[in-house]
């Protein structure tokens, strides 16, 4: 089964000017390009229009979510494909003085479609061509191309080393950048507090984002993997609430995430059983930086009613592990280099959780996957210390890190079910709302990141008041 997470090096902004009540022709916007470039034959094979025959394959080449690829969906008046840099800058000046909405895409991750779609008149900066990683293993450091996915990241990483990794966002020690007065700029000449934002801070009017330079850190040649499963009747119920208590104080080589939800979806084996009947469960997926012999320890000594053995677990390469999780065979690591997107229709609302869930509290999430729409609907939990918790909170704008655990609700649905989407969001609004007492509340809190358009929008055209704003917003505190 493929774990779904969030697999693209995905550094979506936003970059979002004034717009004019009446929309410039995207013709304008053409000519202000030919302006900007002396040479404009040298990008004219880089940008496409509705009148181009390739338009719609480029347009949904980088298009996850399915529910913003139809037939209403604001399509954008022109979308180019960058080669290098420097061709940024002018199309920044352009969008801008044509009153126009940039929406920049990388990986097309956007949960709500956000990088390819706006209620304006848009151009798309695609990324795509924009994807070298650059790695100096010995300095232990790689420049990223905006464009790239996780899985480039990581494949051109184990290309210099098989003992580098990188980790997360917290390892960005540099970017480049462009503002809206179309200059590049990097981490000094931008300043400190836009590369604090830029560092997390999700889909704001900050600038486009050219590359980042990360941190890479250290890994054993060999790590430990687990993946074990085990359903009510193996006491998942029980085991979930035990996991809220250790999980987090587990240390931070060893991270123990879970995957609820029904058997079949979790497992890949499939089943004919239908309502009560149907088999649900916890998938228990676990990551270690050190050999099986001290894992097992470590667990036994924490999380003994895991049940744990040796024939559960695998060693391997860090580069192994992410193939691992993704459910790909471990040896294929070129399957990384795939850009591939899986087309379907999603919905993905997310939680933190202060404090343990009460065991009674998690026995009642089991019920909406009996429901149509919890087939293919998984519930992941993630817990949060180790490492996490060490790194102050304002270090970055990502002030999540002092909870105990982050859950995220995942509902997908393929084309067929289209006419039900009404259906499927229902029920990812109804497991959101069950989960109300037992999250973070007074302030609610959601990953900005995983984008959820039901926390409230502002109005498409004018400014939004306060009394508008106030009845979507009231309800989080």
């Amino acid at each position: 089964m493929k774990i779904p997470t969030i697999s693209a090096l995905t550094f979506i902004l936003l970059l979002t000017f004034s717009c004019s009540s009446s929309a410039n022709d995207h013709d304008d916007f053409l000519e202000c390009l030919s302006e900007k470039f002396h040479n404009y034959s040298s990008i004219s094979n880089l940008v496409y229009t509705p009148r181009s025959s390739s338009f719609p394959s480029i347009l949904l080449s980088s298009t996850w979510n399915q529910r913003y690829t139809t037939a209403s969906t604001p399509k954008p008046q022109v979308i180019i494909t960058p080669e290098h840099e420097s061709q940024i800058p002018p199309i920044v000046l352009c969008a801008r003085d044509n009153d126009m909405e940039i929406r920049t895409r990388s990986g097309g991750h956007d949960f709500e479609g956000r990088s390819f779609v706006s209620e304006d008149p848009f151009v798309i900066i695609d990324m795509i061509k924009l994807s070298q990683v650059t790695v100096n293993a010995e300095a232990k450091t790689a420049w990223v191309g905006a464009g790239a996915t996780l899985g480039i990241l990581y494949y051109s990483i184990a290309e210099k080393s098989p003992t580098l990794a990188f980790p997360a966002a917290d390892n960005i020690i540099d970017a480049r950048i462009v503002d809206v007065k179309g200059r590049i700029l990097n981490r000094k000449s931008m300043g400190e507090d836009l590369f604090w934002a830029i560092r997390g801070g999700g889909g704001g009017s900050f600038g486009v984002i050219i590359s980042f330079k990360v941190q890479l850190v250290d890994v054993p040649e060999k790590i430990t993997v687990f993946n074990i499963h085990r359903t009510l009747q193996q006491n998942a119920t029980q085991l979930i609430h035990r996991w809220q208590y250790i999980a987090p104080k587990f240390e931070k080589d060893l991270h123990l995430f879970i995957n609820a939800g029904r058997t079949s979806y979790l497992t890949g084996v499939n089943s004919n059983q239908e309502g009560r009947n149907i088999s649900l469960g916890a998938s228990f997926y676990s990551l270690f930086l050190g050999r099986v012999d001290r894992l097992l320890s470590l667990m036994q000594e924490s999380f003994p009613e895991l049940g744990l053995v040796q024939e559960d677990c695998i060693e391997m390469s860090w580069i192994q592990s992410a193939l691992f999780f993704q459910g790909f065979p471990i040896d294929s690591r070129e399957i990384l280099l795939n850009r591939t997107i899986p087309k379907t229709y999603v919905k993905v609302k997310s939680n933190y959780a202060q404090s343990p869930i009460p065991a009674e509290g998690i026995g009642g999430i089991w019920r909406f996957f009996y429901e149509r729409e919890g087939e293919n609907s998984p519930l992941i939990m993630y817990p949060y210390g180790g490492r996490m918790a060490e790194i102050p909170e304002s270090e970055t704008p990502y002030p999540h890190r002092n909870n105990l655990f982050h859950m995220s609700n995942i509902v997908y649905w393929q084309e067929e079910e289209a006419q039900n989407t009404d259906k499927y969001l229902s029920w990812s609004s109804r497991l959101y709302n069950y989960l109300t007492p037992y999250v973070e509340n007074s302030p609610r809190a959601s990953y900005f990141n995983y984008r959820d358009l039901d926390l409230g929008v502002n109005n498409p055209k004018g400014k939004t008041s306060y009394a508008q704003a106030s009845i979507w917003g009231k309800k989080y505190f």
